[in-house]
């Protein structure tokens, strides 16, 4: 578990771009099995990866297609909503960063830490958009 204080501002960048903090395994369950697209990021502290996922994260969110709602859990901190939502992603290895999206409560779309490291912010959220014209 990291500090809060060094964790908050990281939460902020997403929650701020409209993201829902999940922070229960119910909560995750909830989001994601419901109707409709959701769009999970797995937030962390990993400034290789994350520094670049948050911001693509916050861009997808202004495409004019894209999911209905828009959620974060974050690794190293809420051990339980992590690992509920990693269940959900199998049959990918936990991955952190990674951001994955559901429709109707299945997995359509995912991007694991590999496919994040070394990328502009941009090519991401582009790589995003495509999941979205596709499956929103």
């Amino acid at each position: 578990m990291y500090p809060e204080y060094l964790v908050a501002p990281m939460r902020q960048e997403l929650t701020n771009a409209g993201f829902e903090d999940l922070r229960t395994s119910e909560e995750v369950d909830q989001a994601i099995k419901s109707e409709g697209t959701v769009l999970v990021m797995v937030n962390s502290v990993c400034g290789c990866a994350a520094a670049n996922a948050r911001p693509a994260a916050r861009i997808s969110t202004q495409y004019e297609k894209h999911p209905d709602k828009f959620v974060t859990v974050f690794a190293g901190m809420e051990k339980d909503a992590v690992d509920r939502a990693r269940q959900h992603m199998l049959p990918y290895p936990p991955s952190s960063p990674a951001i994955a999206l559901f429709k109707d409560g299945k997995l359509v779309h995912m991007i694991e830490r590999h496919m994040i490291e070394g990328r502009p912010a941009q090519m991401i959220a582009d790589n995003l958009q495509q999941a979205y014209e596709q499956y929103c």
